[in-house]
């Protein structure tokens, strides 16, 4: 079991800084301490219950935790005056426990933001005209055979038809919006981020595990995508010996397909919808805030609206197996276009699968940047983006989350050329197939502990 890592490991307390009389009458906790208002980024703690931050009240989400990963994730232009816009925010007080295992402002980070923001200017990086010329065109996409599927009754065609609509919402437009990216209004981003709620997933459980996932990709403990899969599936890469791994593991490349056609099952009937608290996460993020507490009516009601046109509504017009033999298709066609996309992104060969290792060894923060590009993959180009929602550019979209998935086609050849002379692996297929043989093959690699056993054979101990 991983160890609660919101109860931070003992280390050497971080000094508050005492520079004026104000600092001095500040309190000073622990990270664990936070109330349901506060947050921290780096040792400095905000209320944040009056701010009325420009993107709205999502980062009330983030309410009793330490975000300075994701600060700096998302607000690449305040890299410049941080101290100007954290200034905006009502400061309350001093962190004692404050660590990182991340660097930032490298000179591989700061050329990466100079260039692109040649290609994208900060104010444009939302969603293009076309973006929302496509998220209008799969809206209504999927509400025409969500209206089929409901008022004629579910077929086959129809279960492959909405199974299908439904990902390309999850895809195309919901995952923008709940990054803050679609739109410089934040209740259109709010409007739009409910449609993880009409596919049968949570607009604020994602918000928890994804946001978490960015800040924490591929981290062997963080990351909650790397173990959402466990004890079916490993994607991490455990030490042999490892009691996660299981003599199953070894055969995973030929079912972690039919594992992941689930997806759908294991999203929609969720207990978790019930009090807001992303599983995967709790160990490193404190979701008990009032905030997400405050939405749980609403994810319950959408939850209901989503059974009852989903699952209730083949039972009006079939007999039960017929009807749960249609749930069923639309639900794997769903979980697959999702899942299965979703697994290429960081589990491949050659992808860095745990990025802070040497951080727990030598206490040295590594460069988040280049830990972006390395645990990321991208493959075809800009005709992919239209339809996975730009979500084939990862190393992009892993660099720039709150840009619009419209803009990576732009600025993926100028960050290949600065990964390139800044000697940092960056992983692209020119076809989705090749990235597909290199996830099948980390599965079956990895599965089985065989860059474990080539590793120990190197050192000659096998």
């Amino acid at each position: 079991m991983a160890p609660n890592l919101h109860q931070r490991r003992p280390n050497k307390e971080a000094p508050a800084p005492e520079d004026s009389t104000e600092d001095q009458t500040m309190k000073k906790i622990r990270v664990a301490e936070l109330a349901d208002h506060e947050i921290s980024i780096e040792n400095v703690v905000y209320d944040i219950s009056d701010f009325d931050h420009p993107g709205g009240d999502q980062i009330k989400v983030f309410g009793g935790n330490d975000v300075t990963v994701q600060y700096k994730m998302v607000h690449h232009g305040h890299s410049n005056n941080p101290a100007h816009y954290l200034s905006k925010m009502k400061k309350v007080g001093y962190v004692t426990d404050y660590e990182c295992e991340y660097k930032f402002d490298t000179e591989f980070e700061r050329e990466i933001k100079r260039e692109v923001a040649k290609i994208v200017k900060g104010a444009k990086s939302f969603g293009t005209n076309g973006w929302f010329f496509r998220a209008a065109f799969y809206v209504a996409f999927h509400s025409f055979w969500q209206f089929c599927w409901c008022w004629h009754g579910s077929s086959i065609k129809y279960a492959i038809l909405l199974g299908i609509s439904q990902a390309l919402i999850g895809l195309n437009v919901q995952h923008d919006a709940n990054h803050g990216a679609a739109s410089r209004k934040p209740w259109v981003n709010e409007l739009l981020g409910y449609g993880a709620d009409f596919i049968g997933g949570s607009k604020y459980s994602w918000i928890e595990q994804h946001w978490t996932h960015h800040a924490y990709t591929n981290h062997v403990e963080k990351d909650g995508d790397a173990i959402s899969a466990e004890p079916m599936m490993l994607f991490n890469d455990y030490p042999l010996g490892d009691p996660r791994r299981k003599w199953y593991h070894r055969f995973q490349a030929f079912f972690f397909l039919p594992v992941l056609s689930f997806y759908w099952l294991s999203s929609v009937f969720n207990p978790q919808i019930l009090d807001l608290q992303q599983r995967g996460t709790r160990e490193t993020m404190n979701w008990t805030n009032q905030y997400i507490k405050s939405c749980i009516p609403i994810g319950l009601i959408l939850r209901v609206i989503y059974v009852a046109m989903n699952i209730v509504s083949p039972f009006v017009y079939h007999s039960a197996g017929t009807a749960l033999f249609h749930i069923w298709i639309m639900s794997s066609v769903e979980s697959l276009c999702l899942s299965g996309l979703f697994s290429l992104s960081h589990n491949f060969e050659g992808a860095d699968r745990d990025p802070t290792t040497e951080y727990r060894k030598t206490k040295e923060p590594v460069d988040w940047f280049k830990a972006q590009v390395e645990t990321s993959s991208t493959y075809g180009s800009f005709i992919s983006g239209y339809l996975t929602g730009g979500l084939n550019f990862q190393v992009e979209h892993h660099l720039f989350p709150r840009m619009s998935s419209s803009w990576y086609p732009y600025i993926a050849p100028k960050v290949r050329e600065i990964c390139a002379k800044h000697g940092v692996h960056y992983a692209w297929y020119p076809w989705i197939h090749q990235n597909f043989i290199a996830t099948f093959t980390y599965m079956h690699r990895s599965g089985g502990g065989l860059h474990h056993f080539e590793f120990e054979a190197l050192k000659g101990k096998a």
